[in-house]
């Protein structure tokens, strides 16, 4: 089930607050310019079936939300534990970093934490199947999807280069693992 935990940025064995409850989640985070929603999507699709066959699935939703963000592409990426890639796309996508645009993503399988540090606080979202998270621009974060990742996710972007990190060099995500 989906959940956020926020802590203070000093005490990371502390969590301040705990919640598996999504409207509570979206309030949250939305004074941070962050958007989480539940879709309840009539679409079903396996983990085997292809970038292809998932966008055209979710082409309604995906028009709908590239319209509304001002959007100009969308893709698919997928992350399973015998990728020969997971373990340094792991660290890669573990470094704190920005965006110059919004990250926006949509959870079709699996789950992952989008970790954000804003103002002497994190805020580790738990995100799965039927998810959506929208982080701001500029607003520093992380992603783990654990050591033996498994996730899909629509991944959508208003730049057509894509998926672009400036990282920060804070090493704040090593001492908040995800649990």
């Amino acid at each position: 089930m989906s959940g956020l935990k926020i802590f203070e940025d000093a005490n990371p064995a502390t969590p301040i607050l705990v919640t598996q409850d999504a409207g509570v989640m979206a309030r949250e985070l939305a004074p941070l310019g962050v958007q989480f929603e539940r879709w309840q999507s009539p679409v079903s699709l396996s983990p085997e079936d292809s970038a292809e066959v998932i966008l055209a699935a979710y082409k309604p939703y995906l028009d709908q939300l590239m319209g509304a963000k001002g959007a100009g592409s969308a893709d698919v990426i997928k992350l399973t534990p015998d990728n020969p890639s997971a373990p340094a796309l792991r660290q890669k996508f573990l470094a704190e970093h920005i965006h110059t645009e919004d990250e926006i993503r949509f959870f079709v399988h699996g789950s992952g934490h989008f970790v954000m540090h804003v103002d002497g606080r994190v805020y580790d979202a738990f995100c799965e199947q039927g998810d959506l998270i929208s982080v701001p621009a500029n607003t520093k974060h992380w992603f783990d999807a654990g050591e033996a990742p498994f996730f899909t996710a629509l991944r959508v972007f208003t730049d057509t280069s894509g998926w672009v990190a400036h990282f920060t060099g804070d090493n704040i995500s090593e001492r908040f693992p995800v649990a």
